[in-house]
């Protein structure tokens, strides 16, 4: 008999009669943000000292997998999450909080999946504005009240990680101008006190100013103005990886590298009472119990349920999203541009990030694998489309980096396309003991796992310590960091580099690694300048990017990276932002790892092996040679 949860409303949630029970929706937009997140009380200032303290460690890993370990069937966790993605991590978290015993395993990496390979933008989402007008959706404007709401709190919870984005719409109709501007002025009313920035209108001649590279004429049409409205922007992986550390010092025991292989029934009534998990990097498998179990697996979650009950029906539909990363010349500093509507009706977006331009992205049909790749004609289509608006020449020679991700969409039997399918996110217990979160986005990661929680101690009938606290508790590094932070580490600290002949020679310190080092940890990236300067790991690991030798060591030692690939890909997102680069850094970061976690030849030899066949993955220009397309 299948138990289903509640789910936040849109249209396409009476979806799930295809797993054989009934949904129904979420939370109501209209609690204010008060009644959930205010107070706390002695539980939360507790927690905010635990996670805050800057001499915090977070526990090693052979810690957290003897905690796993440890649960028995007399003993066992509250809740056992399976995934690391956001969502799972934001399960283990708010758990935590809640005074519950929580574990959790994750395949790969934390964020090794969609979490990495997002838009990197919190956004409300404009289109469900669009659509919740022209459709009389009152269930897609819930939506988009939501997603604001959770758009300035993560900025709030992860100042260091996130911030706000300007985005510019050009506008070659003057109708087009009318337009843009009420649906944005709408957006703004929408947001209330959550706006990040008020909207407005620039001339032709002032959009120009602020983005030079705007073509003025486009579709054989002349450029009347732009529309600016402002989104959030985030480094999706280093926000998941935080959570993940937030989890582990509020008490979660959280494992990377550990993949689920079966679940554990108790014989009478067929509730799910563990897992037996591999461990991925010694071969060790053992088990754990849990009083319930939480399926956070994102794209992978209908082959847990398939592994609960061999006749699951599916809830996903898988879709593709792709993304190039350009050079920075492409777009200003601190000023995205989004297209609403292409020539075949996508919108295509280019934006700043991490010093380069991220352009995207495509809404496809896709299958699942462990590492999706990017069609060639993928790529020319978003360098096509991003052509029209450009005044400068749209290369894919240019391409540094493009990759794609799965969007684990909660699927309505009754959709056509991907396009139609919810954005919202599913809670279902279809199986006793298992009660799988998917679908969603990343910028409502924390109310989901709100809602998740709430299932599970539903579920197993569990006591937790206290209501929801993460509302309002920031993340590791995020207390207390202010944007100037990053002058302490320019000022009071310098980068000891060894030379190639072994000399140890001292460098500055300088605005772009101060900067990088402050925003990517936060109030601990101290510790990571202390690292540069007293064990002579101050030389950066890519020319052109500002991403230390002493990250590595860090990274290592407190954030659980566990092979090249955690690094380039998710600790530093050198993978992303120049894929030849991350190759020429490979060398220097797995000798750095070898120190660290203590490799032989044969395993920094698979390190290697195992790096490049991952970078493959990401279609730089050069790779571009060996697939079919335009390019060869």
């Amino acid at each position: 008999m299948a138990h289903f949860i509640r789910l936040r409303a849109t249209k396409a949630a009476a979806v799930a009669v295809a797993s054989g029970g009934t949904y129904a929706f979420l939370r109501d937009p209209s609690v204010s943000a008060n009644d959930r997140g205010g107070g706390g009380g002695p539980a939360l200032e507790s927690f905010r000292s635990k996670i805050g303290d800057p001499y915090a460690v977070v526990p090693p890993r052979a810690v957290q997998e003897s905690a796993l370990i440890g649960a028995s069937p007399a003993n066992p966790l509250d809740i056992l999450v399976v995934g690391g993605g956001a969502t799972g991590c934001g399960v283990a978290l708010d758990a935590a909080t809640r005074g519950l015993r929580v574990g959790l395993v994750e395949r790969e990496d934390f964020s090794s999946g969609t979490s990495s390979r997002s838009t990197k933008l919190l956004h409300g989402g404009v289109r469900y504005l669009e659509k919740a007008v022209f459709n009389f959706d009152y269930g897609q404007l819930k939506l988009v009240f939501h997603a604001l709401e959770e758009r300035k709190q993560v900025i709030e919870n992860a100042p260091h990680l996130c911030h706000a984005l300007p985005c510019m719409t050009p506008c070659f109709e003057w109708f087009e101008v009318v337009y843009f501007w009420m649906g944005l002025k709408l957006y703004d009313l929408v947001a209330g006190p959550r706006l990040l920035h008020l909207s407005r209108y620039y001339s032709a001649q002032e959009s120009v100013e602020l983005f030079p590279t705007l073509a003025r004429k486009g579709r054989d049409k002349t450029l009347k103005g732009t529309v600016v409205y402002y989104d959030g922007q985030m480094n999706d992986s280093r926000l998941n990886v935080g959570l993940a550390c937030t989890a582990a010092l509020a008490g979660a025991a959280v494992l990377n590298h550990a993949e689920v292989i079966s679940f554990l029934k108790d014989e009478g009534s067929e509730r799910i009472t563990g897992a037996r998990v591999r461990d991925s990097l010694t071969g060790k498998e053992f088990d754990t119990y849990a009083k319930v179990v939480v399926n956070a697996a994102g794209p992978f979650c209908d082959s847990l349920r398939k592994m609960a009950n061999n006749d699951a029906k599916p809830m996903i539909c898988p879709s593709s999203g792709v993304h190039i990363v350009l050079p920075d010349y492409y777009s200003p500093e601190g000023m995205g541009l989004i297209v609403p509507k292409t020539k075949d009706g996508r919108v295509v977006f280019m934006l700043p990030w991490l010093g380069r331009t991220v352009a995207g992205t495509t809404d496809s049909n896709t299958n699942i694998t462990m590492l999706p790749e990017p069609h060639e004609d993928e790529i020319q289509f978003i360098l096509d489309a991003i052509c029209d608006y450009l005044n400068v020449k749209v290369r894919r020679v240019d391409v540094l980096s493009a990759w794609s991700g799965i969007r684990p969409l909660a699927m309505d039997p009754r959709a056509k396309n991907t396009e139609s399918i919810s954005r919202d996110h599913v809670v279902c217990e279809d199986y006793p003991g298992l009660v799988t979160i998917t679908g969603g986005k990343w910028t409502t990661y924390r109310s989901m796992a709100e809602d998740a929680v709430d299932a599970a101690i539903k579920s197993g009938k569990l006591s937790p310590g206290n209501k929801c606290l993460t509302y309002n508790l920031c993340l590791v590094g995020g207390e207390g960091w202010d944007p100037a932070s990053f002058t302490v580490l320019a000022q009071q600290y310098v980068r000891m580099k060894k030379t190639y002949g072994g000399k140890v020679v001292p460098g500055v310190m300088d605005t772009a690694t101060a900067k990088h080092l402050s925003h990517a940890y936060g109030t601990l990236a101290e510790r990571v300048a202390a690292i540069a300067q007293n064990e002579n790991l101050g030389k950066r690991l890519a020319h052109g990017y500002p991403f230390l030798e002493a990250e590595v060591a860090y990274c290592a030692r407190h954030e659980y990276c566990e092979s090249a690939i955690d690094f380039i890909a998710r600790r530093s997102r050198l993978a992303f932002l120049d894929t030849d680069a991350a190759g020429r850094a490979l060398p220097r970061i797995i000798q750095i790892l070898a120190v660290e976690h203590k490799w032989d030849k044969s395993r920094q030899k698979q390190e290697v092996q195992m790096a490049i066949q991952f970078l493959e993955t990401f279609k730089s220009s050069k790779n571009a040679q060996f697939h079919d397309g335009k390019h060869k």
